[in-house]
């Protein structure tokens, strides 16, 4: 490492401020994504007055299961109100920002080689935790103070338009859910005059299977009939390298499904273990649902805007055209609480391809379906979810810039600068 590398330890300190006299009540939790979000913890009984109070410009960690997760989470609290976070996390502050800025710490705690580096470090076993000197041992380049704002302006320019986008994602799927129930749930598409059709007399028929009405022409489906295939994926064998050492296919997983546009793969498998496995190569705009995985991850969807093939988890349907597909996505989506509680009611406690194929979903005619105005909606979101790659590509590149402050000095060195 450079000269102008320095032990973390050397610029922070602990803090452990109690909340005495529960002078706040915010409680957060710190995810494995270095963010600070709301509690889950079961609070009823607990003393408040215990947890540790955090404020603005301090860091909160969790040094457990460093190795397990392969992350270390770590997040800068950046609110003007303080809020208070369980006692097992350690809280720190750096001692003087006139040498160290909160966000430029922030952003090598982003960089994937921090995180390899804390894994190395971490000890006790598979999930290994990481002790608080081995933290402060570890190293990054401290450049002048200008240089760090300069890196650090430069990053954010590129995470606040990243945030807009997201904020715009956000909005149209609002919007798409909201014209879905409005249409299909309540049935008040517009009409041949532009008018709500079923508050304005569009004709009903009586669904002895709904126990409800529904528009006139309307028909009640299975997803197996109202698409045009349907199938799961696999996982080609780990030990076969040939099969992983090429990326000639995205491959995804079920935790990578979340309720959104799939535009890329944590993984990819090559041609050989595309061909030598039952994984299936699936074309564009095919809808996936998650049918098992950890958390709240059965039952989520996405919708696929490039050519992938999934695992076991993954059941892919194939829809005749993108008026179709869009239109089942959003039925996915919206109904999936109670897709989850047929799997949870039922012997079996995950989703599986033929419960998913005998879900029942009501088929407007051709003429409403063709008005709805999801492919609209989804092209603008993929659209802006290439846009948030290419940024994030741009975030690495700035990352990467950190590492490159000791070569910069050693170049002013020699040029004599």
């Amino acid at each position: 490492m450079g000269s102008n590398y320095k032990p973390i330890g050397d610029y922070i300190r602990l803090v452990d401020e109690r909340n005495k006299g529960l002078q706040f009540t915010n409680l957060l939790g710190l995810s494995i994504s270095k963010e600070f979000i709301p509690s889950v913890a079961n609070i009823i009984g607990t003393d408040m007055e215990n947890y540790k109070i955090i404020r603005k410009s301090q860091f909160a960690c969790s040094t457990m299961q460093v190795r397990r997760d392969k992350k270390m989470p770590v997040a800068l609290y950046s609110k003007e109100v303080p809020s208070i976070i369980s006692q097992a996390y350690p809280i720190f502050e750096i001692t003087d920002t006139e040498e160290l800025l909160p966000e430029y710490l922030m952003m090598w705690f982003t960089r994937s080689e921090f995180d390899r580096e804390a894994c190395f470090h971490a000890v006790g076993g598979v999930r290994g935790s990481l002790e608080w000197e081995d933290f402060c041992g570890m190293k990054l380049p401290i450049p002048s103070i200008k240089k760090q704002r300069e890196i650090v302006s430069e990053y954010n320019v590129i995470q606040n338009r990243i945030v807009l986008n997201n904020q715009l994602i956000t909005k149209l799927e609002e919007t798409a859910q909201a014209i879905y129930k409005q249409w299909f749930v309540d049935f008040e598409f517009p009409d041949e005059n532009g008018k709500p059709y079923k508050s304005n007399g569009g004709e009903m028929v009586w669904c002895e299977e709904l126990e409800k009405e529904i528009p006139e022409g309307w028909e009640l489906k299975s997803v197996k009939d109202f698409s045009s295939e349907m199938k799961s994926g696999s996982t080609p064998r780990r030990d076969e390298n040939e099969y992983w050492n090429s990326k000639d296919y995205p491959w995804l997983k079920t935790g990578e499904l979340k309720n959104s546009v799939v535009i890329d793969a944590e993984e990819y498998i090559s041609k050989k273990g595309l061909k030598e496995s039952s994984a299936k190569l699936l074309p564009v705009n095919s809808v996936l649902i998650a049918m098992y995985g950890e958390g709240k991850t059965k039952g989520q969807v996405g919708y696929l805007k490039i050519e992938a093939a999934t695992n076991q988890a993954c059941c892919a349907i194939i829809c005749e055209n993108e008026i179709e597909a869009t239109f089942l996505y959003y039925h996915l989506r919206i109904n999936r609480d109670e897709i989850v509680s047929i799997a949870i009611g039922g012997a079996q406690p995950n989703l599986s391809k033929n419960i998913i194929e005998e879900l029942s979903l009501i088929e407007p005619t051709k003429v409403i379906i063709e008005k709805h105005p999801f492919v609209e909606i989804m092209k603008l979101k993929e659209s802006y979810t290439f846009e948030i790659k290419s940024l994030m590509d741009l975030q690495n590149i700035v990352l990467a810039k950190m590492t490159k402050v000791e070569t910069e000095k050693t170049l002013e060195k020699i040029l004599g600068k």
